[in-house]
């Protein structure tokens, strides 16, 4: 029987992060995996979409100066942009494992399961542990229908070889939002499905409705309200969508409506760690029911959002608790982000959480379109919502292709509280982002 110090089960973000530091602070370490060693985002995740909005980004560049320095759109070569994301992502893999056996961190192959609350068994070995983390993250959830087994997901999405003519996107979440504006813009013809008529719920409602309204601009058909029932293979490999009053023929039917965390096969009931069906729970110290036990990452059942960055941070905050048991956990302003054209992105208190507390925040709406940051490029929709506390920043939702740039600067803000007077002492460069702060605050 091998022992250790340490064993992390899971090599995404939260589980690198930690074997890694772990094996730092002079603890021997484990980890095992079951699947692809980097995990979800720089295989099939944040990574590879990111490389795909880029020719969306490019695109959107030439198609706002159409007749303002450019003669035509661009199309984009499927083919060409999978083959240059697929030299990211194919040597992940293989680098991530042999970084951590140079290490000197052991690697495992298989699933994991316990055996009780200091044994794990992985294929034919049983390895033994003074303590272990739990970082085995989320997959996509497939929707309970007749038919489902046609359903394909995000993950063969980022991995198409051939961009079908119809797609269709079942779930109005931040990945159906972002796999469709990649469909759209290179060439397919795109809907999006969904139960209800509130898509994106977590985001601020009117900035999310200008975004739907782009979406309907560049040809994205919006089927809300829909209950689909069953989904149906033609004889020509094409799909039939059915609900109650609603059928749509399309080559490819994406299931987009949420994740749910990768637990049934740890047998965690042997170790004695409570979970639940949004994942394992913990306490502010990240530690499980068993107190040797720790887990990370989109595995928790947790508000916080799941993302890469904050999987990281918990990650190096459970390197230290294991080693000693200190302060809590806490998080800084988390910035979410919706790759779309144009992005959404949120950081800190919300439009409707300020509502709800008029005594307390203030909001302030800006239309940015005509600041020269946008109207240079000829965006054709920019704004924010701001949240203020008395004078200062507490929460931002902003809509434009600079979002995702503005939102890191807005939430420094927000945790450094940094106020108008104070921003006002910098020298930016001009014209850029950061340099439009003083007259946002």
């Amino acid at each position: 029987m091998k022992k250790f110090d340490a064993v992390v089960i899971g090599s995404g973000v939260a589980g690198l992060s930690a074997a890694f530091g772990l094996k730092k602070s002079g603890k021997t370490v484990a980890i095992v995996e079951n699947d692809l060693w980097g995990g979800t985002c720089p295989n099939r995740g944040c990574d590879p979409k990111k490389v795909l909005i880029a020719a969306v980004e490019a695109k959107d560049h030439v198609d706002q100066l159409k007749e303002k320095g450019f003669a035509a759109s661009p199309d984009i070569q499927w083919s060409e942009l999978m083959a240059f994301k697929r030299t990211f992502t194919e040597p992940v893999p293989q680098s991530r494992q042999d970084s951590l056996q140079k290490s000197g961190i052991e690697t495992l192959v298989g699933s994991a399961r316990f055996l009780d609350a200091h044994q794990l068994q992985v294929g034919e070995t049983v390895i033994q542990s003074k303590q272990f983390l739990i970082a085995t993250g989320q997959r996509p959830m497939i929707l309970d229908i007749e038919g489902k087994e046609f359903f394909k997901t995000s993950t063969d999405f980022l991995d198409l070889d051939v961009l079908p003519k119809r797609i269709a996107f079942v779930g109005a979440g931040y990945v159906s939002i972002e796999l469709a504006t990649i469909a759209q813009a290179a060439g397919a013809e795109v809907s999006i499905i969904h139960h209800n008529d509130q898509p994106l719920k977590a985001f601020d409602k009117d900035l999310v409705g200008e975004l739907m309204e782009q979406l309907k601009e560049r040809g994205v058909q919006l089927d809300f309200n829909v209950d689909l029932q069953k989904i149906t293979k033609n004889s020509d490999d094409s799909y039939q969508l059915q609900g109650q009053g609603f059928e749509k023929e399309v080559d490819l039917v994406i299931c987009a409506t949420g994740r749910i965390p990768n637990v049934e096969t740890l047998q965690l009931e042997n170790a004695g760690v409570a979970y639940d069906k949004h994942g394992i729970i913990v306490n502010e110290f990240l530690q499980t029911s068993v107190p040797t036990i720790f887990a990370s990452g989109d595995v928790l059942a947790k508000r916080i959002p799941k993302l890469t960055p904050v999987s990281t941070y918990e990650a190096n905050y459970v390197v230290k608790a294991m080693d000693k048991i200190g302060e809590a956990i806490h998080y800084p302003s988390i910035p979410t982000i919706v790759f779309g054209s144009p992005k959404l992105a949120q950081v800190g208190v919300t439009a409707k959480e300020a509502v709800e507390h008029p005594e307390k925040y203030t909001i302030r709406e800006k239309d940015l379109t005509s600041w020269f940051t946008y109207h240079r490029v000829n965006e054709p929709v920019a704004k924010a919502k701001l949240i203020f506390e008395n004078k200062q920043l507490v929460g931002a939702t902003t809509l434009s292709g600079h979002a995702d740039e503005l939102i890191n600067l807005l939430a420094i803000a927000i945790d450094k509280k940094i106020n108008a007077a104070e921003i006002k002492r910098f020298i930016m460069g001009y014209p850029t982002t950061a340099s439009d702060l003083s007259y946002l605050l």
